[in-house]
């Protein structure tokens, strides 16, 4: 039933939404207030980041803080974004948008807008926040908020058209844009997990605090019906950055999105961090303390995997560190990086939170990222509420004041990685004490064994067995093999070794499988911590 308001509201917009093909029954449906027209193209977004790139940052003008204050975590869990308001409700396009509400958590106001046209440019106009979008309890402090104030974020719902509405649009969404440059997808199990940012600035550098630009303004496309692909652009501002960016993102067996970004710089940073990835590991099978969680295993993400500009293809298992650590992996031009989830059994994790179908999330450069290094930071952490791992690409070339950057890239919310390798790949990584069963165990000596998994390994001769190279800068390696993992799987092996450490400080190990001049895995790494 529509109340007076809506009808009177959807009137009011009714020339506005005209121009992107919607009837008016749709329109007056959807009941959104929109702002005077404006001119838009991405060039002119550009240029406008560029302007304020070259100005001190000035933050949007504040909401009232006692009020955002109150919207704490329960009162904004019952801001419940109404459905029949949602933006493409009736087309064009198959992917209905919602919008997140303002709080204490999510003070920084992003301002929507949607377009006239496809092809990023033509006229825009905001989407004015009102309260009549939300399910809102009566005592709420959001009612208090002034009209007009903007969103926290937004995110596409699945599809609501024929064969392609596999869920219910108005309550399954596939991908989420809330808090400063943070977004997310769901892979191909249906499930999110990892976070990706627009842009990292000044992670763990030493005497400096993290900044977190935002989002501010979001253009839409409207986008074509049957189309698989929504397009969006995005104002970043922030204190040491200002950026445009551009992001295609494809709805398919798993979520694809391009993404352009033109960056400048306000101030120096240290350590300015490009595609970056966020996720969270507490413990995993490889070492768990004894006592802290019922469950085998707690995490997003299990390790870091590269495929360098030389081609080496690279797993690093994820640390819960006592410090937070920082590991740098020198490259020039990558073929690609992410933060992946590789461990798919339930029984190592049974929780119904399902962290055996949380995303992947891999890296594609479409542009030259040049010299630099992909960057992992690894801060402890007692808990899973807490994201304590990063992963991004760090340019050589010092960050200063008045540097430009003109990146594309491409990532892959999947659930192996989307450029699977010839080679054997890692699957497992397990410590415990050195020595040898039934005989008195070394003080300070670690038994590792690191299983392989496929490639080559599957079409070795009977009765060849691999051999494991071994190597660090320091501490020696002893009681040295391989052998095949006693389950009936072709091509599932292992190395086991023992590793004695030499000197403080971490020690960082190497290990891969060869036959002959044959490389028959990717290379493992690992940081042993003190």
């Amino acid at each position: 039933m529509l109340h007076r308001r809506t009808l009177m509201t959807a009137g009011g917009t009714a020339a506005a939404l005209a121009a992107l093909g919607l009837s008016q029954e749709a329109l007056a449906q959807s009941g959104l207030k929109l702002g005077p027209p404006k001119p838009f193209s991405f060039e002119a977004l550009v240029a406008q980041a560029q302007a304020l790139g070259a100005k001190p940052f000035a933050p949007p003008p504040p909401l009232p803080a006692d009020v955002l204050e109150r919207i704490d975590y329960d009162a904004h869990g019952k801001l419940k974004y109404k459905p029949e308001f949602a933006l493409f409700k009736d087309g064009p396009g198959p992917f209905p948008v919602t919008f997140f509400h303002l709080g204490r958590f999510f003070q920084t106001p992003v301002h929507m807008h949607v377009l006239d046209a496809p092809g990023g440019q033509g006229r825009a106009r905001e989407v004015l926040y009102d309260p009549a979008y939300f399910e809102m309890p009566a005592d709420s402090p959001a009612r208090a908020l002034p009209q007009g104030a903007g969103f926290a974020g937004f995110r596409f719902q699945e599809s609501r058209l024929g064969d392609q509405a596999k869920l219910p649009w108005q309550g399954n969404d596939w991908v989420a844009f809330l808090g400063a440059s943070y977004f997310r997808a769901i892979g191909e199990l249906y499930q999110y997990g990892l976070s990706a940012r627009g842009i990292a600035i000044d992670v763990a550098a030493a005497g400096r605090a993290e900044e977190f630009p935002s989002f501010t303004q979001v253009y839409f496309e409207p986008p074509a019906d049957g189309s698989d692909t929504v397009v969006i652009h995005a104002l970043l501002e922030g204190p040491s950055i200002a950026g445009a960016y551009r992001f295609s993102m494809r709805r398919d067996k798993a979520v694809v999105m391009d993404i352009e970004c033109r960056l400048f710089l306000r101030k120096d940073v240290a350590r300015l961090g490009i595609a970056p990835l966020t996720s969270m590991y507490w413990y995993s099978d490889k070492l768990k303390p004894g006592g802290i969680d019922w469950r085998p295993e707690v995490h997003d993400s299990d390790g870091l995997a590269l495929w360098n500009g030389a081609g080496e293809r690279i797993w690093r298992p994820l640390n819960n560190p006592g410090a937070t650590g920082i590991s740098a992996f020198g490259d020039r031009s990558p073929k690609g990086f992410g933060l992946m989830q590789r461990d798919r059994n339930f029984d190592h994790y049974l929780d119904g939170v399902y962290y055996d179908r949380r995303p992947s999330l891999w890296v594609e450069p479409l542009s030259d990222f040049g010299e630099g290094a992909v960057e992992l930071v690894e801060i402890p952490t007692d808990d899973e509420i807490h994201d304590n791992i990063g992963a991004f690409w760090v340019p050589r070339a010092p960050a200063k004041a008045g540097s430009s950057y003109n990146l594309r890239y491409r990532l892959h919310w999947v659930d192996g990685e989307p450029f699977p390798s010839p080679l054997a790949r890692c699957v497992a990584t397990r410590l415990g004490r050195g020595g040898q069963p039934g005989q008195p165990r070394p003080a300070g000596v670690r038994k590792f064994m690191v299983e392989f998994l496929g490639g080559s390994l599957a079409s070795l001769p009977f009765g060849v067995k691999p051999e494991a190279v071994l190597s660090s800068a320091r501490g020696q390696f002893s009681y040295v093999f391989t052998e095949a993992v006693p389950n009936g799987v072709a091509g599932h092996w292992r190395a086991q070794f023992d590793y004695t450490p030499e000197g403080p400080g971490p020690a960082d190990l190497r290990l891969y499988l060869r036959n002959g001049d044959q490389t028959l895995s990717e290379t493992w790494l690992y940081q042993l911590l003190p």
